[in-house]
C-alpha cells in the first residue's frame, strides 16, 4: 500500500518551489493507495553548480569530476501529506532556503508508508538514512525477508539503527559496502552489490552524498516506472553501458524525469514512460540514464526496455464531482462493462444457417491458443483478494462451456503447497493492476513447469500481460480505488466470454451460449438501474454503522458476491465510520478497511455447520436471494434465521413476489434490477 514518487533533473532549470510542488503533488496522486505517514529528502546544495565566467557563460565548477556533497533535506511526518507539506515550508523557512533558487540538478525522493514493520511513527517514516549525515537515503516499497539475518550481522559490524522497520537494512548494507571498497565504483555496481544480499519483494530509490546528483531504482516484485519528459532526446539520453559520473560528456544534455509506483504521479507531467522489469537497476546520471538487469549474462550492457505512451488522461484520476474514487469507479460501471466487450461481443444473433459464420465472442487474445485451451486437462484460475471472487463468481459459467475441471488457487497458497502442474494445464491469472506479486511468482512458478499461462489484467504493460502466453485486457478504464469495484465486474465478464469464446463449436451449448450473450447486451443498463439505489444504500449504512458484526450468505453464483460484499459492502460505509466518529484510515471505504466493522461471507449451505450457531436478534446478516437456481435453498436459509429471530436483509430481483412476505415479519428487502442466471 506505499507509494513512492522520485524527481531527477539535470541541465533543466527548476527552482525549489517548483521541485517541491511535484514531490508534494505526486504523494497526493497516491494517497487513494492509503497510508499513515510520509516523507521527503530533496537536495540542498546543487550537485553541479554554476559559476559565472568574465565572457558572460555558465560553466560547471569542477570540470574533471562531481564532488562530495552534504546530506539531503529530509523532512518525515504522521498522518497526512498535507500535515507533511506544511512541515516542510516551515523547515524550508526555518533553515532560510530561498523557494526561488535555481537548481541546475535535483534529486528528489519522497514516500507514503503503510506500517508493516514497525509502528507509524516519524522515525519509522521513509526516507530512511544511513547515518546522521545521510550518506545513503532510501525509499522502498515492499518487504526484506531476510532483514533480521542484515541487521544482525551489521550490528556485529558496529552498526545502530534508529528504526524498527526493514527497509533501514538497505541505506546502512550500501554504506557498509562502500566503506570496504578499494576504489570508488559507479554507483549502480554498487547497488548491485546490495541486491545480492537481499531477499524478498521491493522498489527502491537510492541517493547519496557520495554520488551527487545521481539516483538509483530498483525494482523486484513491486511496480515501479520511469516517466521521461516529452522535450527529452531518448535516444540520445540513454547510455549503453554501465555508467560513472565523472564521465563529463554526459553532461552536455538534459533531462527530466518523474520515477514513481503508479502512474498516477507522472501523468500529469508526462505519457512517456518505460515500466521497469524484475531485477531491473535504473541510473539516472548527468543528461543520461541507464537500465541495466542483475539477472542478465552482462551486468555492466544497458538492456532496452519499450518507451510506452500511457492512454490515460488527467481527467481520468480526478474525482470529477464524486466524494471519492471508489464511488466514482461503483459509478463508471455501466461504461467499464460496455468497454470490455466493445468489439467483442455480437449481441446479434447471426442468420440462421450460419450459426458459425461469425463468431458471437472473439477474444483476440485467446484466437491462437484457443484449440490448445480447449484440449487441455484442467483450468486454473490463480488470483488474490477481490480479483479471485470474480474467478469465483465465473467457475461455473466456465465449467459449463468447457466441461472440464475449473480449479480456483489463492495465489499465495498456491505458492506455499508448490500445487502439481502439468503440462496440459491452463493457468489463467487474474490481477487488476498486473503487477500482484503472489499471483506474479505463481505465474513464474507456472510457466517454469510447462502450463499455457493466460493474463486477465486492466493494465497494458504490466508485468502479467508480458509475461503470459496470451491474455485478455480489460478495457475497464483507469482504477484507482484500492477496493476493486469496476475492475472486480470486469474481470467476471471477461472470464465469462473467454468461456463463451471456448464453446463456440459446441452445438448442444448453441442455445445456452446465445441467452448468455443476451443477456450480457442488457447488463450494462440493468446495472445503471442498480446504481438508483444510492440513497437506499446510504440509510442502509446509516443504520448499520453501529453493528459489531456483519455476515453475509451466498450460495452458487452469489456466494462470490456475499465473500465481495464482506470484504467491501460498498462505499457508503465511510458514513458510518464518520458518524460513529472513527478516523477512516484510507479514503476508500469497505465494511473491513475503513467502518472497521467486522464482516463475513459465508456459504449458505454450511449455515449448519458453525455459523448459526452465532445468530441472534442482534446480529444483522445479509441474505443474498436472487430468481437463479438456488432460489429454494436460500428460501429454507432465510426461515431458519427467522427461527432464531435474526435481523435479515435480503438482496432479491426486482419486483419478486416471494420475498415480499417477509417485510411483514421485519427483513428488509433490496430490489436488484435484473434476471439472474440459473
Amino acid at each position: 500500500m506505499c507509494g513512492i514518487v522520485g524527481y531527477y533533473t539535470f541541465n533543466v532549470r527548476k527552482d525549489l518551489q517548483s521541485v517541491l510542488d511535484i514531490l508534494f503533488n505526486g504523494l497526493k496522486r497516491l494517497e487513494y493507495r492509503g497510508y499513515d505517514s510520509a516523507g521527503i529528502a530533496f537536495d540542498v546544495v546543487d550537485a553541479y553548480p554554476l559559476v559565472h565566467q568574465a565572457d558572460g557563460r555558465e560553466a560547471i565548477v569542477e570540470e574533471n569530476g562531481v564532488f562530495e556533497s552534504t546530506g539531503p533535506l529530509i523532512i518525515k511526518e504522521v498522518g497526512k501529506v498535507d500535515a507533511l507539506e506544511r512541515m516542510a515550508y516551515d523547515t524550508v523557512a526555518r533553515d532560510q532556503l530561498d523557494l526561488q533558487r535555481e537548481y541546475r540538478s535535483q534529486v528528489g525522493i519522497a514516500h507514503t508508508r503503510w506500517a508493516t514493520h514497525g509502528p507509524p511513527s516519524a522515525v519509522n517514516s521513509h526516507p530512511i538514512p544511513s547515518d546522521p549525515e545521510a550518506q545513503f537515503v532510501v525509499v522502498h516499497n515492499g518487504i526484506i525477508t531476510n532483514y533480521n539475518l542484515i541487521k544482525d550481522f551489521l550490528i556485529k559490524h558496529g552498526e545502530t539503527f534508529v528504526t524498527e522497520t526493514d527497509t533501514e537494512v538497505i541505506p546502512k548494507l550500501c554504506k557498509f559496502v562502500y566503506e570496504r571498497l578499494s576504489e570508488k565504483v559507479p554507483f549502480p555496481k554498487l547497488v548491485m552489490e546490495v541486491l545480492k544480499k537481499l531477499e524478498g519483494a521491493y522498489a527502491v530509490l537510492v541517493k547519496s552524498t557520495h554520488y551527487p546528483g545521481e539516483l538509483v531504482a530498483c525494482k523486484r516484485g513491486s511496480p515501479m516506472i520511469l516517466g521521461i519528459k516529452e522535450d527529452a532526446n531518448v535516444r540520445r539520453t540513454s547510455f549503453n553501458r554501465l555508467h560513472d559520473a565523472r564521465d563529463i560528456k554526459w553532461r552536455q544534455e538534459s533531462i527530466e524525469c518523474y520515477i514513481a509506483s503508479d502512474a498516477s504521479a507522472v501523468i500529469e507531467h508526462t505519457k512517456r514512460v518505460i515500466v521497469l522489469e524484475d531485477n531491473d537497476v535504473l541510473h539516472l546520471c548527468g543528461g543520461g540514464y541507464g537500465i541495466y538487469n542483475t539477472e542478465g549474462a552482462n551486468v555492466e550492457e544497458a538492456v532496452p526496455r519499450v518507451l510506452l505512451t500511457l492512454q490515460l488522461e488527467v481527467e481520468q484520476i480526478m474525482k470529477g464531482g464524486y466524494d471519492h474514487f471508489m464511488q466514482k469507479e461503483i459509478h463508471e460501471q455501466p461504461e467499464s462493462l460496455l468497454q470490455t466487450m466493445r468489439g467483442r461481443v455480437q449481441f446479434q444473433r447471426p442468420a440462421v444457417g450460419n450459426p458459425y459464420l461469425t463468431p458471437r465472442v472473439k477474444l483476440g487474445g485467446l484466437v491462437e491458443h484457443g484449440a490448445t485451451v480447449r484440449r487441455c486437462r484442467r483450468i486454473m484460475l490463480v488470483a488474490c483478494g477481490t480479483s479471485f471472487h470474480a474467478c469465483l463468481a465465473a467457475r461455473k459459467t466456465l465449467e459449463e462451456m468447457c466441461e472440464v475441471p475449473v480449479m480456483l488457487e489463492l495465489a499465495s497458497d498456491f505458492l506455499d503447497r508448490r500445487c502439481p502442474i502439468f503440462r496440459d494445464d491452463t493457468c489463467v491469472f487474474l490481477s487488476q493492476s498486473g503487477e500482484t506479486a503472489d499471483t506474479l511468482r505463481s505465474l513464474e512458478y507456472a510457466k517454469a513447469h510447462g502450463a499455457l499461462c493466460l493474463g486477465i489484467t486492466n493494465t497494458v504493460g504490466s508485468a502479467i500481460s508480458r509475461m503470459t502466453h496470451c491474455g485478455v485486457h480489460l478495457n475497464a478504464g483507469y482504477e484507482i480505488g484500492v477496493a476493486s469495484t469496476k475492475a472486480y465486474t470486469s474481470q467476471i465478464l471477461a472470464v465469462t466470454m473467454m468461456a463463451l469464446q471456448l464453446a463456440e463449436d459446441s452445438i448442444s451449448k448453441r442455445d445456452r451460449r446465445d441467452s448468455i450473450i443476451d443477456e450480457l447486451g442488457q447488463l450494462p443498463g440493468k446495472v445503471r438501474s442498480t446504481l438508483m439505489l444510492d440513497g437506499a444504500m446510504k440509510e442502509l449504512a446509516e443504520e448499520l454503522r453501529n453493528a459489531h458484526s456483519l455476515l453475509f450468505f451466498g450460495r452458487g453464483y452469489n456466494y462470490a458476491t456475499a465473500l465481495e460484499a464482506a470484504l467491501k459492502a460498498g462505499y457508503w460505509g465511510l458514513h458510518g465510520a464518520c458518524g460513529a466518529g472513527l478516523r477512516p484510515r484510507c479514503s476508500l471505504p469497505t465494511i473491513k478497511e475503513v467502518a472497521l466493522i467486522h464482516s463475513e461471507g459465508i456459504l449458505a449451505g454450511e449455515m449448519k455447520h458453525g455459523p448459526l450457531a452465532l445468530v441472534d436478534e442482534h446480529l444483522p446478516i445479509v441474505v443474498i436471494a436472487t430468481r437463479d437456481g438456488m432460489y429454494k435453498k436460500m428460501e429454507s436459509v432465510i426461515q431458519q434465521l427467522l427461527a432464531r429471530n435474526a435481523q435479515l436483509y435480503i438482496v432479491c430481483n426486482e419486483n419478486d413476489e416471494g420475498m415480499k412476505q417477509y417485510e411483514s415479519r421485519g427483513c428488509k428487502l433490496i430490489q436488484a434490477s435484473g434476471k439472474s442466471l440459473s
